[in-house]
């Protein structure tokens, strides 16, 4: 199932420590149907783009799952400073990016954390009424846990009020408030107050935060809870297998709660047969929904040109269009004839060109269309039998078309 992909940005959480500034944001929807809409938190100082939140957001689109992951304040392509931020505040902007997919898409049923997002995840759930399953992956049981990244600072962040750190190899300034934001944090009880079924994701073997926080978070929920061993994986899922398992293991179990949900404005244009529907698709400013009949596609623009690169082209589908009529055509034409051809095959490119470069044009000013077409025929066919092929090229229907005279009527509906 093909994804697409869009960047979006929406107002940050505003809790204590946060500017309330942009956050930078990718929603990832499958392209069919949307079962539901997920919800993913990275780990402490990741970003959106780490390699397990994208291919965890890939693994969920391919099950009809969209997914919004985004960047906290002050990390990535969000705006604000690091440095002011804290638990409480990455808690306010999950339930902000939770309220932006209730008001602009569909309300967030499943709500995924990995890391420090997984202990943000769990603080936030009971903000975010609409979530009905959560997730976490090699997640602290209690947010203090991160204050070993910077045992070495500690004293100085007491004494002077902050210090810069390195957290993996990059140098990050911790304030003496994140300190004790995350000591004051009672994650134990809201995990006991849940009320949403939830599944621990842990590796045995995780050198970043041990197995005993996945038992500490197990036995403080209540049913319905689940544990599943990720065996030999790391702390960052940095093998994709690791990561295409957790979003298929997830998405079997999410769906035992989602009960055949769809999003039904999420589902593309319907067309009849020897119709074809385009429409806007709201994936960013030109992607766009093509339903030719029973079949669906999407048409977009390159990002040198506003667009989302999620789609070939408009000129595109116009050369796939003559393409395909062209190979169609030999081939019914050899097979008519009992002419050995094992494949042909089409290349085309297009391209504005001065009338004046081409000596075989009527038009003779200005500038003209020009499709360069080459042809690739394959089997023991002599010189004659190629020679009439490149002739019936010229026969097929959307040549014709292309070469004739054409009448578009366009009307406003209703």
């Amino acid at each position: 199932m093909a994804v697409r992909g869009e960047k979006i940005t929406f107002p940050g959480g505003g809790g204590p420590g946060s500017s309330g500034g942009q956050l930078a944001a990718r929603l990832d929807r499958p392209q069919g149907p949307i079962r539901a809409y997920a919800l993913f938190a990275h780990c402490f100082t990741c970003t959106k783009d780490i390699f397990a939140a994208a291919r965890i957001a890939e693994g969920l689109t391919s099950h009809g799952i969209a997914v919004l992951r985004f960047d906290f304040t002050g990390l990535g392509h969000s705006e604000g400073e690091f440095a002011n931020t804290n638990f409480s505040s990455n808690v306010a902007d999950l339930v902000a990016a939770a309220s932006y997919l209730r008001d602009n898409h569909g309300a967030p049923t499943i709500l995924v954390g990995h890391s420090l997002g997984g202990a943000a995840v769990l603080a936030a759930a009971g903000d975010i009424p609409d979530a009905k399953a959560v997730a976490t992956i090699g997640a602290p049981a209690d947010p203090a846990h991160v204050a070993h990244h910077f045992t070495g600072a500690r004293e100085e962040i007491e004494e002077t009020g902050e210090a810069e750190v390195l957290l993996a190899g990059r140098p990050f300034r911790i304030k003496k408030q994140f300190l004790e934001d995350i000591e004051g944090q009672r994650l134990a009880e809201r995990v006991a107050s849940l009320r949403k079924a939830l599944l621990v994701f842990h590796a045995p073997l995780d050198q970043t935060v041990s197995i005993d926080n996945a038992g500490a978070i197990f036995v403080a929920a209540k049913h319905p809870k689940s544990f599943i061993s990720l065996d030999k994986a790391d702390h960052l899922l940095s093998r994709r297998e690791d990561a295409i398992y957790v979003a298929d293991v997830l998405a079997a179990w999410a769906g035992r709660f989602l009960e055949g949900q769809t999003v039904a404005a999420a589902e593309g244009p319907k067309a009849e047969e020897g119709e074809v529907l385009v429409r806007e698709s709201g994936l960013g400013r030109l992607t766009q929904e093509i339903a030719a009949g029973p079949h669906a596609l999407l048409a977009d623009e390159p990002a040198r040109l506003g667009g989302n690169n999620s789609g070939p082209t408009p000129y595109d589908l116009l050369l796939a269009g003559l393409g395909a009529c062209t190979t169609m055509t030999l081939r019914m034409y050899a097979d008519r004839k009992g002419w050995p051809l094992e494949r042909a095959s089409v290349s085309l490119h297009h391209a504005k060109i001065h009338a004046e470069d081409c000596a075989d044009c009527e038009t003779k000013s200005g500038k003209l269309d020009h499709i360069d077409r080459e042809i690739t025929l394959e089997g023991p066919l002599d010189e004659e039998q190629r020679a009439r092929l490149l002739e019936i090229a010229d026969k097929c229907p959307v040549h014709r078309t292309l070469h004739s005279e054409v009448k578009i009527d366009s009307r406003l509906k209703g």
